[in-house]
Formats: structure tokens, C-alpha cells, sequence
């Protein structure tokens, strides 16, 4: 019983925070009828207003809203870019908030150049071990290997969500430096502001909150394996 509730309280710990982050994303997306445009609207017209030269504002794939400073590129998937809920109109100001950061070359803008990209290969490393190490263990027929690749893909996979979570001070300013004192602005009614701020919260764990759950699925893929 006691391992059981341990068990189950793991897996909220870990699967928790990417389900509250959906759950946000989606309780905030109806649509609203007095907002004077959609996401991808407020986007263009910060990106003109704070003179962000260079920047474009496009819509991108579903489930993909990110700024791109290599190309300076703002992509909002198409419930964003089109939609005119409380939860468009945030994450679009919360990716405006990252151009803003990257444009004014902001220290806090660094901290992406410095870990992303290291996340994202130990999370391809990791998935790559995962792949290759029960082919190994088929071919060699030595228990052993299975093991050390288990032991190096839950390595990999907790080392990419450290690496998601140094990335937060960016995130946190991006939404509450930038998009949260934006749209106080007259963009939104006070009414909306509580709500708004969960939107950029949830935006502003995104990373992290996927990064864990990928251990989850890797657990669940390991069960598959065995």
C-alpha cells in the first residue's frame, strides 16, 4: 500500500506539471469576443512597436510557439497566431518577450545559447542509447548491457530536465519581465489579469514540464522493452 502511494506520488511529481501546463493552455483558449485581435496580430504589432528590427512573425506548426533568435523568427502555432483567447494573446506576448530579450541582447537571453541546445543533444544522445543498447543485448545475449543503458538513458534524461530548469530565469522573464507588465497595458481587462498570469506560468514551464515527462515515458518504454 505505502509502495503504492509512493509510486503514485512519483508519477504526479513528474507527469504532474506537463498535465497542469495542458490543462492551463487549454482551460484559457476560448475564444473571446471583444478581444481586439488575435495572437499573431499583438505579436506584429509589439514586434513594430518596440522596434524589433528584423523580426517576423509567422505561423508555425501546432504546438510549436517558439522564437528562433538565429533567424529572428517568432512562430506561434495556428491556435496562437489565429486565436483570440486569453491563452493566444499570452503565449504570443510571452514570445514576443523572448525577441525583446534576445533583440536587446539581455544577459538573461544567454542562458538559452548556453543550455538549450546541450538539452537537446543528451535528449537525443539518451533516446539514441535507449535504441541501440536492447539491440545489443538481443545480439550479445549479455543481460548486462540492457542495464548500463537503462542506467545511461534515466542519466541522460534527468540531466536534460536540469538542463531545462537553468533555462528558467529566461523563461520567467519573458513572461512576467515582459509579457505580464505588456499586456497590464491596456491590452487586456484587469478582469483577465489572474488568469493571464497562470497562461505565462504554464508558458513559462513548457520545457521543463515536457522534459520531465519524457522520463515518464521512458519508464513506460522500458516496461515495453522488458
Amino acid at each position: 500500500m505505502v509502495y503504492g502511494l509512493g509510486f503514485i506520488l512519483i508519477i504526479l511529481l513528474i507527469y504532474g506539471p506537463f498535465l497542469w501546463v495542458k490543462f492551463v493552455l487549454w482551460r484559457h483558449s476560448k475564444e473571446i469576443e471583444n478581444m481586439p485581435g488575435s495572437g499573431g496580430e499583438l505579436a506584429q504589432h509589439l514586434v513594430e512597436r518596440f522596434q524589433l528590427e528584423g523580426v517576423q512573425v509567422v505561423e508555425g506548426e501546432p504546438n510549436s510557439d517558439h522564437y528562433n533568435p538565429a533567424e529572428k523568427i517568432i512562430s506561434l502555432s495556428p491556435r496562437v497566431y489565429q486565436g483570440k483567447s486569453l491563452t493566444a494573446v499570452a503565449v504570443a506576448s510571452h514570445e514576443v518577450g523572448h525577441a525583446i530579450q534576445f533583440i536587446r541582447n539581455e544577459p538573461v537571453s544567454q542562458l538559452r545559447a548556453k543550455y538549450l541546445n546541450k538539452a537537446f543533444i543528451i535528449k537525443r544522445f539518451g533516446t539514441g542509447v535507449l535504441v541501440l543498447f536492447p539491440v545489443l543485448t538481443f545480439l550479445f545475449k549479455v543481460p548486462h548491457i540492457m542495464l548500463v543503458g537503462i542506467a545511461v538513458g534515466i542519466a541522460t534524461m534527468l540531466a536534460s530536465v536540469l538542463m531545462y530548469v537553468a533555462i528558467l530565469p529566461e523563461e520567467y522573464d519573458a513572461s512576467f519581465n515582459k509579457a505580464l507588465p505588456i499586456l497590464k497595458e491596456g491590452y487586456i481587462p484587469q478582469e483577465h489579469y489572474p488568469a493571464v498570469r497562470q497562461v505565462l506560468q504554464a508558458a513559462a514551464l513548457t520545457y521543463v514540464a515536457g522534459a520531465l515527462a519524457d522520463v515518464l515515458r521512458l519508464w513506460r518504454w522500458l516496461r515495453v522493452v522488458r
